[in-house]
């Protein structure tokens, strides 16, 4: 039975953090980690973005194995018994631990009629399936209008497979961008060769002599030689509800990322955090949360705790088009457009009751510090006020 000072279970970017911040305040002590992969922690961003643009895969490596840590892959922890501070695996493992950390991420929700030969894109076995299926066939179906959606399709359409989405809503996006923004997206991406079916339902999939079948509600059938699903997450939360912590959307965490056992943090996807700037709780599924919460969460199981008060900022590729934002994306909320040149480089701001919520910076860098100064600004501000107030929006 293993014991370790401090036991991480999940091997995303999150743990891998998590290892960094806790050697950065204690070099020597053990720490182990348990992960449902197997493969060592790795950047996942590259999978939709970089990769398909000629990244070698060696380029995603974070090297987690060098920072004295001991690996436990292919492995998923069932049991956690916060009294007597043990984990048991899969495999009937069983740890002890002095401090734990939970970083389990989030789950694909699946389709209720999947054949097995969906792929939902969340790991590195995910992009080299799919990597291998576009050697053999070029027609691929992508289920979805959100991230994982709008990244996969761009990646594929760029490598010279045909692609067609399907998602419910008007447009690409319409969920994060105003409706012109989202519209004009849908355009662009037909522009660029890819089908997209929007206000589409996908009802089943049949397996035929061509290949898949996707079938539709009134839009037809659609034979292809893949379908990836990108039809949103929930967060991993099993393991802490059966220990007795505290969840709700994520597991709830104070201003230090621990749980409601002093002993047990948690940080990344799965975690339900308060943000000062925005006056709410936040569960934030990017890699810079990933990277800010894990390193602080391992600093703070090893004795150097802080208070989390970042903000993270997310990002995405839409073939040349990307962007960088912060903070609420709502079309819901009062928008304020200031485009350079519009739908092509810009800053869309979300307000509500004359506060900034959110900032999209779309084809405009280098200001997402800039951003979270505003949102963290008590106002008023109008939209008078904010044209031109980002430098590269002027």
């Amino acid at each position: 039975m293993p014991h370790y000072k401090y036991l991480i279970v999940g091997g995303g970017m999150t743990a891998d953090a998590a290892v960094g911040g806790i050697r950065e305040v204690d070099a020597e002590r053990p720490i182990g980690l348990i992960s449902e992969e197997q493969s060592p922690p790795y950047n996942r961003p590259p999978l939709s973005k970089g990769l398909w643009k000629g990244e070698a895969l060696e380029t995603i490596w974070r090297g987690t194995e060098k920072k004295g840590v001991t690996l436990h892959l292919g492995r998923k922890a069932e049991f956690l018994d916060p009294a007597s501070k043990t984990v048991r695996d899969n495999q009937g493992g069983v740890y002890t631990f002095e401090k734990l950390l939970l970083a389990t991420g989030v789950t694909p929700r699946r389709l209720p009629f999947d054949d097995g030969s969906v792929i939902y894109f969340r790991t590195l076995e995910d992009y080299q399936n799919l990597r291998a299926l576009t050697e053999r066939g070029r027609r691929f179906a992508v289920i979805g209008g959100g991230f994982i959606g709008w990244e996969v399709a761009a990646a594929l359409a760029m490598n010279g497979n045909e692609v067609v989405m399907f998602f419910p809503e008007e447009a690409i996006g319409a969920r994060l961008y105003p409706p012109d923004l989202a519209r004009f997206l849908s355009g662009y991406y037909r522009e660029k060769s890819v089908n997209v079916v929007s206000e589409s339902a996908v009802i089943g999939l049949e397996k035929r002599a061509q290949g898949t079948v996707v079938k539709t509600r009134g839009h037809g059938e659609f034979p292809v030689d893949g379908v990836v699903a990108g039809i949103g997450v929930t967060p991993e939360v099993e393991l802490a509800r059966s220990a007795g912590l505290k969840v709700d959307n994520g597991i709830i965490v104070d201003e230090f990322l621990r749980s409601t056992d002093p002993n047990i943090y948690a940080a990344g996807d799965v975690a339900n955090f308060s943000n000062s700037a925005l006056g709410s709780r936040l569960r934030v599924e990017h890699e810079d949360a990933a990277n800010s919460m894990g390193r602080e969460a391992g600093r703070g199981m090893a004795g150097e705790a802080s208070p989390y008060r970042h903000l993270p900022f997310f990002y995405s590729d839409l073939f040349d088009l990307g962007y960088e934002a912060v903070g609420e994306l709502d079309p819901h909320l009062e928008i304020v457009a200031d485009w350079k040149e519009p739908h092509r480089e810009g800053v869309v701001y979300y307000l509500r009751e004359a506060r900034v919520r959110g900032v999209l910076l779309w084809n405009v860098w280098g200001q997402v510090d800039e951003a979270r100064r505003l949102i963290a600004a008590p106002g008023p501000l109008r939209a008078a006020d904010l044209k031109g107030r980002l430098p590269k929006a002027q």
